[in-house]
């Protein structure tokens, strides 16, 4: 069984922020897969479990059907940690067997980037995630959401929506991040990261450690 856990904030306010892009992957994977009908369905459909959002089903993958759970912890970002816990403890879940989403600013928006481990890079939900499970070694996807302009705060721009510019790489972002997803659950990490790191390669980029 695998766990993937997208990071955002409950709130209407919150919709469709940047810093909700984890939510939106989630939502769109529950389709890939076929848990629900439409990305829109998720919330609807969804149980309240482990203090969060969840949609679980076995997912058909090219290798055979894999346990899916798919988690939106609804603690505010900065306590994500206390759900992702929670789903681990209640089915045994080792940090390999988890990947979490998130947005990141230090990436163009409309690249992603797979990782089996590393650092928070000043993320609150990663940063807690780290104390909940006493580790910075599991998986993580991230999305990049371009650098905040100049003068404007990190916490107002990541609470801000996408400008229209910036929607449609999203949009691609989050199709290949699902692609990148059930690549994971389906072949692992490695192959995983082969596949879906590639384009910085090919931009004449060597991916940087977290």
């Amino acid at each position: 069984m695998k766990l993937v856990v997208g990071l955002g904030n409950p709130g209407k306010e919150y919709a469709g922020t940047r810093h909700n892009i984890g939510w939106e992957v989630v939502d769109h994977l529950a389709a890939r897969v076929g848990f629900v009908g439409s990305p829109s369905d998720f919330d609807r459909l969804a149980r309240t479990k482990f203090e969060g959002l969840a949609v679980d089903g076995t997912a058909p993958l090219a290798g055979g059907g894999e346990k899916l759970l798919l988690l939106k912890p609804t603690t505010y970002m900065n306590l994500s940690g206390r759900s992702v816990q929670a789903a681990m403890a209640f089915y045994q879940l080792g940090p390999a067997d988890v990947m979490v989403v998130l947005d990141d600013l230090a990436l163009p928006a409309g690249k992603i980037r797979l990782r089996p481990g590393g650092s928070d890079g000043g993320h609150n939900g990663l940063k807690d995630i780290q104390r909940a499970l006493g580790t910075t070694q599991y998986p993580r996807l991230r999305l990049g959401i371009d650098p905040p302009p100049q003068f404007v705060p990190g916490r107002d721009y990541v609470l801000g929506k996408f400008s229209e510019a910036q929607r449609e790489p999203m949009r691609q972002a989050i199709a290949r991040a699902c692609d990148a997803i059930v690549t994971w659950v389906d072949e692992g990490i490695e192959r995983a990261m082969n596949r879906f790191n590639a384009e910085d390669v090919k931009d004449g980029k060597t991916p940087k450690d977290e």
